[in-house]
Protein backbone atom coordinates (compact mmCIF):
# COMPACT_ATOMS: atom_id res chain seq x y z
CA UNK A 1 0.00 0.00 0.00
CA UNK A 2 1.50 3.37 -0.99
CA UNK A 3 2.34 5.95 1.64
CA UNK A 4 -0.41 8.58 1.76
CA UNK A 5 1.28 10.93 4.24
CA UNK A 6 2.34 14.43 3.31
CA UNK A 7 5.29 14.57 0.98
CA UNK A 8 8.38 16.41 2.20
CA UNK A 9 8.75 19.91 0.84
CA UNK A 10 11.18 20.59 -2.00
CA UNK A 11 14.23 22.59 -0.93
CA UNK A 12 12.95 25.81 -2.51
CA UNK A 13 9.52 25.35 -0.92
CA UNK A 14 11.17 24.76 2.47
CA UNK A 15 13.22 27.95 2.07
CA UNK A 16 10.09 29.92 1.15
CA UNK A 17 8.24 28.49 4.16
CA UNK A 18 11.09 29.45 6.50
CA UNK A 19 11.30 32.97 5.04
CA UNK A 20 7.55 33.34 5.57
CA UNK A 21 7.84 32.20 9.19
CA UNK A 22 10.72 34.57 9.90
CA UNK A 23 8.89 37.48 8.25
CA UNK A 24 5.71 36.65 10.18
CA UNK A 25 7.52 36.67 13.53
CA UNK A 26 9.02 40.09 12.76
CA UNK A 27 5.74 41.51 11.48
CA UNK A 28 3.45 40.23 14.23
CA UNK A 29 6.00 41.11 16.95
CA UNK A 30 6.53 44.65 15.69
CA UNK A 31 3.14 45.62 14.23
CA UNK A 32 0.61 43.35 15.93
CA UNK A 33 -2.09 41.06 14.61
CA UNK A 34 -3.51 43.53 12.08
CA UNK A 35 -0.47 43.30 9.80
CA UNK A 36 -1.54 42.31 6.31
CA UNK A 37 -0.60 38.91 4.99
CA UNK A 38 0.41 40.60 1.75
CA UNK A 39 3.06 42.57 3.65
CA UNK A 40 4.33 39.36 5.28
CA UNK A 41 4.61 37.70 1.86
CA UNK A 42 6.34 40.80 0.43
CA UNK A 43 8.82 40.88 3.35
CA UNK A 44 9.56 37.19 2.74
CA UNK A 45 10.14 37.85 -0.96
CA UNK A 46 7.31 35.57 -2.12
CA UNK A 47 3.86 36.02 -3.58
CA UNK A 48 0.64 35.88 -1.59
CA UNK A 49 -0.24 32.59 -3.30
CA UNK A 50 2.90 31.00 -1.86
CA UNK A 51 1.91 32.20 1.60
CA UNK A 52 -1.57 30.70 1.28
CA UNK A 53 -0.20 27.39 -0.05
CA UNK A 54 1.80 27.02 3.15
CA UNK A 55 -0.60 28.72 5.56
CA UNK A 56 -4.25 28.79 4.50
CA UNK A 57 -5.29 31.17 7.30
CA UNK A 58 -3.81 34.00 9.35
CA UNK A 59 -4.17 31.82 12.45
CA UNK A 60 -2.25 28.97 10.80
CA UNK A 61 0.60 31.37 9.99
CA UNK A 62 0.72 32.84 13.51
CA UNK A 63 0.67 29.41 15.14
CA UNK A 64 3.35 28.04 12.82
CA UNK A 65 5.53 31.11 13.40
CA UNK A 66 5.25 30.72 17.17
CA UNK A 67 5.95 26.98 17.04
CA UNK A 68 8.93 27.60 14.76
CA UNK A 69 10.45 30.02 17.29
CA UNK A 70 9.86 27.49 20.07
CA UNK A 71 11.42 24.75 17.96
CA UNK A 72 14.51 26.83 17.21
CA UNK A 73 14.99 27.53 20.92
CA UNK A 74 14.50 23.92 21.99
CA UNK A 75 16.66 22.50 19.18
CA UNK A 76 19.44 24.92 20.12
CA UNK A 77 20.10 23.03 23.37
CA UNK A 78 21.75 20.05 21.66
CA UNK A 79 23.51 22.29 19.14
CA UNK A 80 24.97 24.49 21.88
CA UNK A 81 26.25 21.44 23.77
CA UNK A 82 28.17 20.40 20.65
CA UNK A 83 29.76 23.85 20.38
CA UNK A 84 30.46 24.90 23.98
CA UNK A 85 31.17 23.50 27.45
CA UNK A 86 27.89 22.62 29.20
CA UNK A 87 27.77 25.60 31.59
CA UNK A 88 28.48 28.02 28.76
CA UNK A 89 25.89 26.31 26.56
CA UNK A 90 23.36 26.71 29.37
CA UNK A 91 24.14 30.41 29.77
CA UNK A 92 23.88 31.05 26.01
CA UNK A 93 20.54 29.19 25.95
CA UNK A 94 19.30 31.40 28.80
CA UNK A 95 19.92 34.48 26.64
CA UNK A 96 18.02 32.88 23.80
CA UNK A 97 15.15 32.04 26.15
CA UNK A 98 14.80 35.70 27.17
CA UNK A 99 14.79 36.67 23.49
CA UNK A 100 12.18 33.97 22.76
CA UNK A 101 9.89 35.29 25.52
CA UNK A 102 10.29 38.83 24.21
CA UNK A 103 9.19 37.60 20.76
CA UNK A 104 6.29 35.67 22.29
CA UNK A 105 5.24 38.77 24.21
CA UNK A 106 5.44 40.79 20.99
CA UNK A 107 3.19 38.25 19.27
CA UNK A 108 0.72 38.08 22.19
CA UNK A 109 -2.17 39.79 20.41
CA UNK A 110 -1.74 37.64 17.32
CA UNK A 111 -1.54 34.50 19.46
CA UNK A 112 -4.78 35.47 21.21
CA UNK A 113 -6.48 35.33 17.81
CA UNK A 114 -5.22 31.75 17.38
CA UNK A 115 -6.60 30.81 20.79
CA UNK A 116 -9.92 32.49 20.00
CA UNK A 117 -10.10 30.35 16.84
CA UNK A 118 -9.98 27.23 19.04
CA UNK A 119 -6.33 26.23 18.90
CA UNK A 120 -3.87 26.15 21.78
CA UNK A 121 -0.43 26.99 20.37
CA UNK A 122 1.10 26.54 23.83
CA UNK A 123 -0.15 22.97 24.37
CA UNK A 124 3.29 21.36 24.44
CA UNK A 125 5.51 24.39 24.97
CA UNK A 126 6.33 23.77 28.62
CA UNK A 127 7.18 20.11 28.05
CA UNK A 128 9.48 20.99 25.15
CA UNK A 129 11.18 23.77 27.12
CA UNK A 130 11.68 21.51 30.14
CA UNK A 131 13.19 18.78 27.94
CA UNK A 132 15.66 21.22 26.35
CA UNK A 133 16.59 22.77 29.67
CA UNK A 134 16.86 19.33 31.26
CA UNK A 135 19.35 18.26 28.58
CA UNK A 136 21.51 21.31 29.29
CA UNK A 137 21.30 20.92 33.08
CA UNK A 138 22.12 17.22 32.94
CA UNK A 139 25.22 17.86 30.84
CA UNK A 140 26.35 20.69 33.13
CA UNK A 141 25.70 18.59 36.24
CA UNK A 142 27.68 15.67 34.84
CA UNK A 143 30.52 18.05 34.02
CA UNK A 144 30.43 19.26 37.64
CA UNK A 145 29.79 22.85 36.59
CA UNK A 146 26.32 23.29 38.16
CA UNK A 147 24.59 22.00 41.25
CA UNK A 148 22.74 18.70 41.05
CA UNK A 149 19.88 19.72 43.34
CA UNK A 150 18.09 22.09 40.93
CA UNK A 151 15.38 20.94 38.56
CA UNK A 152 14.65 22.12 35.05
CA UNK A 153 11.29 23.40 36.32
CA UNK A 154 13.07 25.54 38.94
CA UNK A 155 15.36 27.08 36.33
CA UNK A 156 12.52 27.61 33.85
CA UNK A 157 10.55 29.47 36.52
CA UNK A 158 13.61 31.58 37.32
CA UNK A 159 14.16 32.38 33.64
CA UNK A 160 10.53 33.37 33.29
CA UNK A 161 10.94 35.68 36.28
CA UNK A 162 14.00 37.32 34.72
CA UNK A 163 12.04 37.83 31.53
CA UNK A 164 9.09 39.36 33.37
CA UNK A 165 11.36 41.71 35.33
CA UNK A 166 13.68 42.70 32.50
CA UNK A 167 12.22 41.44 29.24
CA UNK A 168 11.96 44.67 27.28
CA UNK A 169 14.66 45.40 24.67
CA UNK A 170 15.83 48.44 26.65
CA UNK A 171 16.40 46.16 29.66
CA UNK A 172 18.54 43.60 27.83
CA UNK A 173 21.71 44.57 29.71
CA UNK A 174 19.93 44.15 33.05
CA UNK A 175 18.52 40.80 31.92
CA UNK A 176 22.08 39.66 31.18
CA UNK A 177 23.21 40.60 34.68
CA UNK A 178 20.25 38.74 36.19
CA UNK A 179 21.07 35.67 34.12
CA UNK A 180 24.68 35.86 35.34
CA UNK A 181 23.37 35.91 38.92
CA UNK A 182 21.23 32.88 38.18
CA UNK A 183 24.25 31.04 36.76
CA UNK A 184 26.27 31.98 39.85
CA UNK A 185 23.54 30.43 41.98
CA UNK A 186 23.60 27.29 39.87
CA UNK A 187 27.37 27.03 40.30
CA UNK A 188 27.28 27.63 44.08
CA UNK A 189 28.56 24.58 45.92
CA UNK A 190 30.25 22.97 42.92
CA UNK A 191 33.68 24.32 43.71
CA UNK A 192 33.59 26.21 40.40
CA UNK A 193 34.22 29.94 40.52
CA UNK A 194 31.27 32.19 39.91
CA UNK A 195 31.45 34.27 36.74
Amino acid sequence: MPDTGPRPLRADAQRNRQRLLDAAVRAFSQRGPEVTLESVARAAGVGIGTLYRHFPTREALVEAAYRNELGKLCDAAAELLEESPPDQALRIWMDRFVDYLATKRGMADALRLVIAAGTNPFAQSRDRLLAALGLLLEAATQAGSVRADVTAADVLTSLSGVSLAAGEPAQREQAGRLLDLLMDGLRYGTGRPAT
